[in-house]
């Protein structure tokens, strides 16, 4: 049975997102949502956005939204390149593609990224980066909040988002307390699945894990952080 499952935020630890997909068996049959932030803060940036072309290329169903740190690699890419700023973009990233400056990337990176869509909505759920702000008439429609929002549970209009669950990520959750969050989703219909997948010293905390979660059969994965030369 094809199965629509969901990944939180990958941030460079592409050996930890390979591994994950190992653990889901993932097939063509299945479609795969994956959240944003690929890149920066853990050590194969680059790894990580070719291996998710890789897998469109080689006709895997995989939807990638776009996060706000790849909407920032725009924008630093952007202001070294037309405002002749210094220093931009983050280090990790950088030693990644063995640049010295966003200067020196490939176009088709930031190509990339600014094909990346803000959500993706069906019938059972909205898979975003960040979150939804319900202050406004149409809550999709501010494409900076998606990327950036936080604290917003407190205005779900539950009579816009019907039978629907929000499924995001951006603010890291550990695994306890996302385990915990998921007992509760029939009730508040939203989900982090951000487990702080770059936190790789972190894991007796519980962050340092990239995780999943299979829409279909409403059953959460973990896959701990198994990158090397992780800084954090």
């Amino acid at each position: 049975m094809s199965r629509k499952i969901c990944i939180g935020d990958i941030h460079g630890c592409v050996a930890t997102f390979k591994a994950l997909l190992e653990q889901l068996h993932f097939t063509k049959e299945d479609a795969l949502y994956l959240l944003g932030d690929y890149i920066d803060r853990g050590p194969d940036s680059k790894g990580v956005i070719d291996y998710i072309q890789e897998l469109q290329e080689q006709q895997y169903q995989v939807v990638a939204l776009r996060g706000n740190h790849e909407q920032m690699l725009i924008n630093d890419h952007t202001a070294e390149t037309k405002w002749r700023w210094h220093d931009m973009g983050d280090e990790a990233l950088l030693k990644s593609f063995g640049l010295k400056n966003l200067k020196l990337l490939p176009m088709s990176y930031i190509d990339f990224c600014n094909t990346l869509p803000f959500y993706h909505i069906d019938d059972t759920f909205i898979a975003v980066h960040a979150g939804v702000n319900f202050i406004h008439e149409n809550p999709l429609e501010n494409t900076e909040e998606l990327m950036w929002i936080r604290n917003w549970y407190q205005n779900i209009n539950y009579e816009w988002l019907q039978d629907k669950i929000i499924i995001h990520g951006h603010t890291p959750l550990t695994k306890y307390e996302i385990e915990a969050q998921f007992q509760d989703l029939a009730k508040t219909q939203v989900l982090n699945i951000d487990c702080g997948s770059f936190m790789s010293q972190q894991k007796e905390s519980g962050l340092g894990y990239l995780c999943a979660f299979d829409v279909t059969h409403q059953k959460l994965y973990f896959q701990e952080n198994i990158d090397e030369n992780c800084k954090y």
